[in-house]
Parts: structure tokens; C-alpha cells; sequence
């Protein structure tokens, strides 16, 4: 029995003109495309493709196959569109609630593939520096859907995306930079002068909270008003931070390591009524493409 993806292999290969680049477009592995191939040759009773030393050329039969394995990759194509229109996937707005670091570390891959699944549809942004100001907002209809911490008493439907991690941030030659294991207890760091948060950011009392299980006050050097400052601050010496570990740029000067015991916390997405097709769609995406624990 032939498959749509056989056909799709099929039709890469003869595209690219071979088995191993037509493997790194598909995203899998050479000998699983050789293998699909062949269960098409089975199926259809013949060799498709003829191997030479520098490319792959389609056999008679294989030239007779694939104007039909086109056709049906496009027919599927054109019944993908026509049930997006349908369900409302490809024009609108969507308004997604947020806090500001899930603006600056999860949402951006994932607003990136949303644009290319569905570029008409246009994404309404509105952030807000603390979880609860933003569940506050969302119980007063200010957006769709939104994303961030696990808000307290909520009534509407909620789905988990994943654990946050969070990061320590010191100097490149912070004497703990060093530290066997990378991990180092907040309450080595008591006596350190911090990198805070401005009043209000909910970051702020993620600090607060995490140093009180350590037993101590964090004291603050500087409070960052913009969540993206305080990494770089950290790393230019002002003081320790603990950050989002996504929300760390790639190219740091500062040394990363994990506060003893880990700080984390859940992220949600959550509405007030059953979603729509539209914010169902987005909250899918989210939860495939939302990287909660990477670390830069």
C-alpha cells in the first residue's frame, strides 16, 4: 500500500537529486528514506530511481509514477488550504496575553512558525511585567489566550507547556565560576549584593522567594526596569542574577550555573471559555515549539 509520505519522499529525492540531501531536507534518516523507497518499489512493482555516481535519476516507471505522486502531494496541499479557510486558520487576529520574559525567550520560535503556517493571521501582543497582572487582564477579556505562569483560581481551561528553568549569572571571573558541577548553593551568594528586578516584575519575587527558602534577603546592587537587562548586567559584574535560562543571550560573557536547589516554575496557557478553532491551533503550536528548558 502506497502513502503520501513514500510519495513525498519519492518526489525530494528526484528533486534533489539525491538520497542523503533529500534526507537532511525531509528530517530523517538516510536509511529510513532508502527503506520507504524501497516499500514503494515493492508496492508498485519496479525500481523508481536509478543511483549514479554523482546523482539520482528517476527509472521509466519512476518518470511514469511522479507526475501522479505530484498530483497528490498538491491535491493534499489544496485539501490542507481548504480546511484551513474553513476552520478560520487563515485570516483573523489572535490577541495573546504574555509577561516579559516569555515574550523575550519561548515566544519568538514560536511566533516564527506560526508565520509561516498561517502568515494571514495576525498576532496582537500584549505584555505585562507580573503573572498576576496578567491573569487580572485575561479575566477581563484583554486577550485570547495567555501565556505564562500557573495562575492561581483560575476557572477557564489551562494546559501545562512545561517547567521553566531557571539560571544563575555571574562574571567570567566571579571567584564561583569555577564551581565542580556547575551548581552552586543561593546560599553562597547570601552575602552578595544582586542584580534585582523593579518592583512589580514578577521575576522579582521569584528572587525573593527562592533566597527566603535559602534563609537570607536578597539585597539589591541595581534593579533592572527591562527583564533582558539583568543577564548582562550580571555578567558585566554588577552582581549575581537569577534569570530564565531562555532568556540568557547566546553569546554571554557571563559564566551560567544552577542555583542549589533548582529554582523552576510551571508555565501554562490558559482561556476563559473553550477556545476556538483559531486560539486551539495557536496553543497546539505553542505547545510543540515552547523550549521551557533551554539554556543559552
Amino acid at each position: 500500500m502506497t502513502t503520501l509520505r513514500q510519495f513525498e519522499y519519492l518526489v525530494t529525492v528526484v528533486d534533489t537529486g539525491s538520497f542523503t540531501r533529500a534526507a537532511e531536507q525531509l528530517y530523517v534518516t538516510q536509511p529510513a528514506l532508502s527503506h520507504q523507497i524501497r516499500a514503494l518499489e515493492t508496492a508498485l512493482g519496479g525500481p523508481l530511481l536509478e543511483r549514479l555516481p554523482r546523482t539520482v535519476r528517476p527509472t521509466p516507471l519512476g518518470r511514469a509514477v511522479l507526475p501522479h505522486a505530484r498530483a497528490a502531494l498538491a491535491e493534499t496541499e489544496r485539501l490542507h488550504a481548504a480546511a484551513r479557510r474553513a476552520s478560520g486558520l487563515e485570516d483573523g487576529e489572535l490577541e495573546i496575553g504574555t509577561v516579559y520574559s516569555i515574550s523575550l525567550g519561548i515566544l519568538p520560535p514560536v511566533l516564527r512558525a506560526w508565520r509561516r503556517e498561517h502568515p494571514g493571521v495576525r498576532i496582537r501582543l500584549r505584555e505585562y511585567p507580573h503573572g498576576e497582572r496578567l491573569r487580572e487582564a485575561m479575566a477581563a477579556g484583554a486577550a485570547d489566550l495567555a501565556v505564562g505562569p500557573a495562575p492561581d483560581g483560575w476557572d477557564g481551561p489551562i494546559r501545562e507547556l512545561g517547567v521553566e528553568e531557571f539560571t544563575l549569572v555571574l562574571p567570567a571571573d566571579d571567584p564561583l565560576a569555577a564551581t565542580p558541577g556547575g551548581a552552586v548553593p543561593l546560599t553562597a551568594l547570601a552575602d552578595r549584593a544582586w542584580v534585582h528586578y523593579a518592583p512589580g516584575n514578577g521575576l522579582a519575587d521569584v528572587l525573593d522567594r527562592a533566597c527566603a527558602a535559602a534563609g537570607f534577603h536578597p539585597v539589591a546592587a541595581i534593579r533592572a526596569e527591562q527583564t533582558s537587562a539583568a543577564p548582562l548586567l550580571a555578567a558585566a559584574g554588577l552582581g549575581p542574577a537569577l534569570v530564565p535560562a531562555t532568556i540568557v543571550p547566546p553569546h554571554t560573557d557571563g559564566v551560567l550555573l544552577r542555583p542549589d536547589p533548582p529554582v523552576r516554575r510551571t508555565l501554562t496557557a490558559y482561556t476563559r471559555t473553550r477556545p476556538d478553532r483559531l486560539t486551539t491551533a495557536f496553543t497546539d503550536l505553542l505547545a510543540t515549539h515552547a523550549r521551557t528548558d533551554r539554556r543559552a
